[in-house]
């Protein structure tokens, strides 16, 4: 009877060294697996205008009265940051915070524009909601038409020079940040990420 139990305890003991052994194998191929996998950045189609072109010049008044000029020289010397969303896009409500925390980091050398189109009542309720009666909310579809926006987020950089740097689908905070990089670097074109979020 003892020799029995002997023998079942040291025979759990293999196994669970075996399965401890599986563990650490599957655990080392997850480290390689993200190694592999860089992060990604947000997603470039072939919407116009594209990075190192032009941004069309408009003028659009935001829900407060206040006129904005989009693309051509900033007097100001800013860059523009303009953002893309849906009043029924959660993924907007929550990119938004992170979207002004970045304008803030970069200070007075960026100017942030939000831009939707639909129904008033859904853009008051998330203005209300989310403290954004400060903020330049322009509601035009035209200024969603010039981009070629079919999906949202989306961000497009644009430069004091009227120059689109850097545009794409932004889900995350890292999407978000790989535009600057790509304006940082001079590269043609954002990182290629996964696919946004379609317009509500």
């Amino acid at each position: 009877m003892t020799t029995a139990l002997i023998v079942s305890s040291l025979l759990l003991w293999v196994a669970v060294l075996a399965l401890a052994g599986v563990v650490l194998a599957l655990l080392r191929q997850v480290g390689v697996l993200h190694e592999r996998v860089a992060p990604a950045g947000a997603l470039v189609g072939r919407e116009r205008p594209q990075v190192g072109e032009s941004a069309p010049v408009l003028a659009d008044v935001d829900r407060g009265g206040a006129e904005h000029r989009i693309g051509g020289t900033a007097p100001d010397g800013a860059s523009t940051l303009l953002f893309f969303l849906s009043p029924t896009c959660p993924v907007c409500e929550t990119l938004l915070p992170v979207v002004r925390s970045v304008v803030r980091t970069e200070g007075p050398s960026l100017r942030l524009v939000l831009a939707s189109d639909g129904a008033d009542a859904e853009h008051e309720r998330l203005v209300r909601e989310l403290g954004l009666e400060r903020e330049a909310y322009v509601v035009s579809t035209e200024l969603g038409i010039a981009f070629q926006i079919g999906r949202v987020p989306y961000a497009v950089l644009i430069d004091a020079s009227g120059v689109v740097r850097a545009r794409g689908l932004v889900n995350t905070r890292e999407h978000l940040e790989s535009l600057f990089e790509a304006r940082a670097r001079g590269a043609l074109e954002a990182p290629t990420g996964e696919l946004g979020r379609k317009r509500a």
